[in-house]
């Protein structure tokens, strides 16, 4: 609700359709960081102390090495005194990645927003303005820094772990399936309804280890499986049915490559977790895990593999990953 009594706000630019306009052929990277704050209305310009271009891309071309240097960056800004608030603008397509792992990556225990807009600057009604706008006035709020990252888009804020892109065109493309958002931005302010979950941190992550997913659907045999196998994969998140489900002759191959590596079970249904211990069958959660697989809890499928890569890269064990996936905070 209050803001930071002197707020400092960093906005790091990574492009995506907020930067883009159309060149008569289709909507192409265009706009500076600059550029964005340039339309911002004054209240919110006059919290901004720092704007670079972190990188200008759009969100589908974004690494997971790029989260790690982004984390850092964040970092330094903070400990520089240069920013006590960032906010990120990018591209929609990752931002439930990007959101995750500056949740669970050290950056510095400022708030930091992530956000992008669903309309380019030339289309009308664009949105990426207000966007940004509420995500300064969302890290500029005195309580953000207590929700961990945020996404904050068409005037909701949700948190890193729960929110998801929900809807490929509209304006409100963000929402938290099952939990809703954590507050709103309502008349220049950000009003949080309560706290968000926090995931505790991973320090030490110099280089993300290669993660796979590999989603399951009616029909689908395990045949994937095997390239994960074969590749220099470190760890490998299954997206099942249901509350983590699969077909029977998924269960070997499975157990093979759990093995030699962690295996995530997560679902590819958007509300609630996978169970641990409500079915038996073949193929049930109970019997994928009885056969070594690592129940993902409530977290998707996109943001268990962002965990285990960072989890793998920091040299973190079996035991540790699945703490981290059940949430001990």
């Amino acid at each position: 609700m209050a803001e930071n009594t002197s707020p400092r706000i960093a906005v790091l630019g990574l492009g995506g359709t907020i930067a883009m306009r159309s060149d008569g052929s289709g909507a192409v990277p265009a706009l500076t960081a600059e550029d964005l704050v340039e339309s911002l209305p004054a209240e919110a310009a006059a919290r901004i102390a720092h704007v670079e271009n972190f990188r200008q891309v759009p969100g589908a071309h974004l690494e997971l090495d790029d989260l790690v240097s982004l984390a850092e960056r964040i970092r330094e800004l903070a400990e520089s005194g240069i920013a006590n608030g960032v906010v990120v603008i990018q591209g929609t397509d990752t931002i439930e990645e990007t959101v995750f792992a500056l949740e669970i990556l050290p950056h510095g225990d400022i708030p930091a927003v992530v956000t992008g807009a669903m309309r380019h600057a030339g289309q009308p009604g664009s949105d990426g303005a207000a966007n940004v706008a509420g995500a300064v006035i969302t890290a500029a709020s005195a309580e953000a820094a207590a929700h961990g990252a945020l996404v904050s888009f068409n005037d909701e804020i949700h948190a890193a772990w729960a929110v998801q892109k929900t809807a490929a065109t509209n304006p409100a493309a963000f929402s938290s399936p099952g939990f809703g958002p954590v507050g709103h931005v309502v008349e220049g302010n950000a009003r949080f309804l309560g706290r968000a979950t926090r995931w505790p941190s991973i320090p030490g992550v110099s280089k993300p280890a290669k993660v796979a997913i590999v989603t399951a659907s009616l029909g689908e045999g395990p045949d994937l499986l095997e390239a994960a196998g074969r590749g220099d994969y470190a760890g490998l998140v299954v997206q099942a049915t249901g509350a983590g489900h699969l077909h029977a002759s998924w269960v070997d191959p499975l157990a093979r490559l759990a093995a030699r590596m962690p295996v995530v079970l997560a679902t590819r249904v958007s509300r609630g977790p996978v169970l641990t211990g409500t079915y038996a069958f073949r193929g049930s959660e109970s019997d994928l895990i009885s056969h070594g697989l690592i129940p993902g809890g409530f977290l998707a499928a996109s943001k268990a593999r962002i965990l285990l890569s960072m989890a793998l890269g920091a040299g973190l064990g079996r035991a540790r990953i699945r703490d981290l996936l059940g949430n001990p905070l």
